[in-house]
């Protein structure tokens, strides 16, 4: 299939739906040893795929709309505080039982993250609260809203409405191990006829070749190997990434497709939008934390 392209003109807004939430950024002052002790800078900071890509996309200067769930908490009452603070408009439906999405990322040395997942309200996002706002736009969907069972009618259905609107469509994968879990096949099957699929390395060689056929194009990260352009009879783009210190990669991947849907609605070449998505994603890695 061929890919859509965002076109020129005024840029399109752009809508999010995804994990919103609190990161326990936690980073060990040395090995922690099995069943023992050890010391820590430990800090609470926002969080979540969608989120994050979101106020990245505010950041860069465009229209953002996240649409989520929190729960009837202080969290949920802070996530929404920071995302309006960062320019984001906010369609977060509020749940009475389930606490807010609360991640504890584990950062080592190298600023490579492990991270311990509760997603909490999230888990129950429904059809009902990713209803699109009206005129045009394009959706993008983190993957952990279709990988997850609870919340993943309404990732299906937010694609399905965009695509019968005529929005222009993009998807994170977000994690390999998941997509494996649920069959490759099945991934492909919610995803195909989507405009831009944005894995990273891992994911994309979970996905196969068989992915170009299925999407529009790929924009893939390579972390410090920089991010590459393909689709199905068209030379592949390569983008080689800055040389900068890794301080933290949480939410690398989210600031990349951030940076590169910001160019991509305002209709730059593939090029272009492999640059901005790989000039964010490395500011993403020198600081602490998934957001600007």
């Amino acid at each position: 299939m061929a890919v859509v392209s965002a076109g020129p003109g005024r840029p399109r807004p752009v809508v999010v739906v995804g994990d919103v939430g609190v990161d326990v950024l936690t980073v060990p002052h040395g090995p922690v040893p099995d069943g023992g002790e050890s010391t820590a800078d430990v800090r609470l900071t926002p969080g979540g795929a969608g989120a994050n890509t979101a106020v990245w996309l505010a950041a860069a200067g465009a229209d953002v709309t996240l649409l989520s769930r929190v729960g009837d908490d202080v969290a949920g009452d802070a996530a929404r505080k920071a995302l309006e603070d960062a320019g984001v408009g906010c369609r977060l439906a509020v749940d009475p039982v389930r606490p807010t999405c609360t991640v504890v990322v584990l950062v080592d040395a190298g600023g490579g993250r492990t991270m311990l997942s509760d997603r909490g309200a999230v888990a129950a996002l429904s059809p009902e609260d990713v209803r699109l706002p009206a005129g045009e736009g394009h959706l993008h969907v983190s993957g952990y809203v279709l990988l997850s069972p609870g919340s993943r009618a309404a990732g299906l259905a937010a694609l399905a409405e965009a695509r019968s609107r005529g929005w222009t469509t993009s998807v994170d994968p977000q994690s390999a191990e998941q997509v494996r879990a649920v069959g490759v096949d099945t991934f492909l099957g919610w995803v195909s006829g989507v405009d831009l699929l944005l894995p990273n390395e891992i994911e994309l060689d979970a996905l196969g070749e068989a992915v170009l056929d299925h999407v529009g194009a790929v924009a893939a990260t390579y972390g410090a190997g920089g991010a590459r352009w393909l689709a199905r009879g068209v030379v592949p783009e390569h983008v080689a990434a800055p040389a900068v210190t890794c301080t933290d990669s949480t939410g690398c991947g989210d600031a990349f497709d951030a940076g590169l849907l910001a160019a991509w609605v305002a209709g730059r070449t593939p090029r272009e939008c492999l640059e901005a998505g790989v000039a964010t994603g490395s500011r993403a890695a020198t600081a602490p934390g998934a957001r600007p």
